[in-house]
């Protein structure tokens, strides 16, 4: 009798591509058109926002088959910058690996761990605190991409795996950005785009953020345990053997550990504080993370006293191994492409809109959370989706007998769905230089990301019943 074969999602390029195809289906259908535009100053910046009331249908627009394949590259276009930041990492990190530094490194903290194993339960909390603190202050998000390499390594040696060594980093600061009480790019966006003091509703954000991040730290520690006692539980396990990244803690297999080594750290270090002062100081964004560890890589290869050939050779490999998730970054912009074209996305927010006018107010912000969800699915960039939506949505709520400051929590919540989202570039670079399936870190993350829906659905409740001002 022949065995069935089990399920196995497609690869993840096709799933992406599918939701292409779907996309331009739905564009075929659904009627076009668009709101106006105004120029509008937020936060010092001139940006260009809807303006409510102004929605009028357009004559059907209808894109032929070949935008199926018109699209992609389009999104090649769009997604140029994030592209190419994941070109850099690849390459650049490709020549850490090959001088050795960071495994170095690595083995020397697995083995001050060994020795001090109370102070291994506080790297989880502690460093995930770090993060989100950097999501909910200054919106971190593409800039975690870097420290995933950095962290992959550290968590094997501690005796888990990659996914603890993305979770850290990636998802602490996933969380800091859903659940921000400060963070420009959505609460300082939205509120200026919905008239509201700037920063205003602090204390009740604070108490989000702190639940929130207390929460994701929760889901990782008890993972990281389970998996310690048995290292077969893990998703990824024979991803990670296979890789042979966990650096040995025999005596007798102690890598070298010379000035050379020492200097690159430093550097890679030095780099890692000039990152964090560069976005917090200069508004740093792709462009200079990009340069700043193409100028890691290539100084750490010098040091390492690399060929110039060798150097260029460890780097071409290094980007080649990342090809697969620009392409699915390319995807994922095609759909938003599609609906652009087709003139569509504003029929679909005109649309929500005017079916959450007429629910009871105590679901008018979860109908708002599910509303920014969608079209989160189709944009990531939180300032450009408050730029969309908020300035429809904020005079709906007055309308529907919730506060605009309730709508804003509503959008910003909704971004704790962006880990697992495969549009998402961030998301993509971040498996894509983990080298994580899309399909096994979803496994893993739909859990958490159920919790995080329902405590966002219920944080927004206190807010509608008590009125939370100032408007």
């Amino acid at each position: 009798m022949k065995k069935r074969r089990a399920f196995k999602l497609p690869h993840t390029l096709v799933l992406i591509y599918l939701l292409v195809i779907a996309v331009y289906f739905l564009s075929l259908v659904v009627p076009s058109g668009e709101f106006k535009r105004v120029e509008k100053t937020v936060q010092g910046q001139t940006r260009v926002v809807t303006l409510p009331g102004t929605y009028q249908p357009l004559a059907k627009k209808t894109l032929g088959p070949h935008w199926l394949l018109i699209a992609p590259i389009r999104g090649f276009q769009d997604g140029a910058l994030i592209i190419f930041l994941i070109f850099i990492f690849g390459g650049a990190f490709a020549i850490l690996g090959k001088t050795g530094a960071i495994e170095a490194g690595i083995q020397k903290l697995a083995l001050f761990f060994s020795r001090n194993p109370r102070s291994k339960k506080f790297v989880i909390p502690v460093l995930m605190i770090v993060f989100s603190l950097a999501g909910g202050i200054y919106g971190m998000a593409e800039e975690s991409i870097p420290f995933v390499l950095i962290f992959i390594p550290l968590a094997l040696s501690l005796g888990y795996d990659s996914i603890v060594g993305v979770a850290i980093p990636f998802l602490g600061s996933a969380v800091g950005f859903s659940a921000a009480f400060f963070n420009p790019f959505t609460v300082g966006i939205a509120q200026g785009l919905s008239d509201l003091p700037l920063y205003s509703g602090l204390p009740y954000r604070l108490i989000l953020w702190v639940i929130a991040t207390t929460i994701a730290i929760v889901f990782v520690m008890v993972y990281a345990a389970r998996i310690t006692k048995d290292p077969t539980k893990s998703p990824v396990f024979e991803i990670d053997r296979s890789r042979g990244l966990t650096p040995s803690l025999d005596p007798d297999k102690r890598l070298p550990w010379g000035a050379a080594q020492k200097l690159i750290l430093l550097v890679l270090g030095l780099g890692v504080a000039l990152l964090v002062y560069g976005i917090l100081a200069k508004g740093w964004y792709m462009e200079e993370i990009a340069a700043l560890f193409l100028g890691i890589g290539l100084i750490s290869g010098f040091i390492a006293r690399l060929r110039p050939s060798e150097i260029a050779a460890t780097f071409i490999a290094g980007a080649k191994d990342v090809m697969n998730v620009t392409l699915i970054i390319a995807g994922g912009r095609a759909i938003l492409i599609i609906l652009k074209e087709a003139v569509v996305l504003d029929t679909v927010l005109q649309f929500t809109a005017g079916v959450i006018s007429v629910v009871p107010s105590l679901v008018t912000a979860h109908m708002m959370f599910i509303t920014q969800g969608i079209i989160n699915f189709f944009i990531h960039s939180g300032t450009a989706q408050a730029a969309l939506t908020m300035p429809i949505m904020a005079p709906l709520s007055d309308l529907v007998g919730i506060t605009r400051q309730t709508t804003v929590l509503a959008f910003q919540l909704c971004e704790v769905i962006n880990p697992i989202l495969p549009t998402s570039a961030v998301t993509m670079g971040v498996l894509g230089v983990a080298k994580i399936p899309w399909e096994k870190w979803a496994k893993w993350f739909v859990p958490l990301m159920i919790v995080l829906i329902l405590f966002s659905l219920i944080a927004l409740i206190p807010p509608v019943l008590s009125r939370w001002g100032p408007f």
